[in-house]
């Protein structure tokens, strides 16, 4: 028997955000209750102090919080890290 599939848009959800360093398997996750730019941000911060040296590059797509006025401005200051963003109407590329 299947489980019943319990779908809602409602403010009980939780985001997950996630990150992963290939070069050794490091993994960073982080709970939120919005997919907003400041969580955003926060997530980029947690990964950047996970690797302070060098590079960071972040696949992702065009959520209007990954390239919000709020969040440039935030990766003006912190220009380690860059973004790479999968074509629009390419959501159906499985990047993982």
């Amino acid at each position: 028997m299947k489980a019943e599939l319990d779908y809602s848009r409602g403010p009980e959800k939780t985001w997950v955000y996630g990150g992963l360093r290939v070069r050794d398997g490091q993994q960073i996750t982080m709970a939120s209750s919005s997919r907003n730019s400041v969580f955003y941000q926060q997530f980029l911060q947690q990964v950047e102090d996970a690797n302070p040296t060098g590079e960071i590059w972040f696949v992702t797509d065009n959520l209007s919080s990954h390239n919000s006025l709020s969040t440039r401005t935030w990766l003006g200051d912190h220009p380690r890290i860059r973004h790479a963003f999968i074509p629009v109407g390419a959501c159906w590329l499985n990047l993982q």
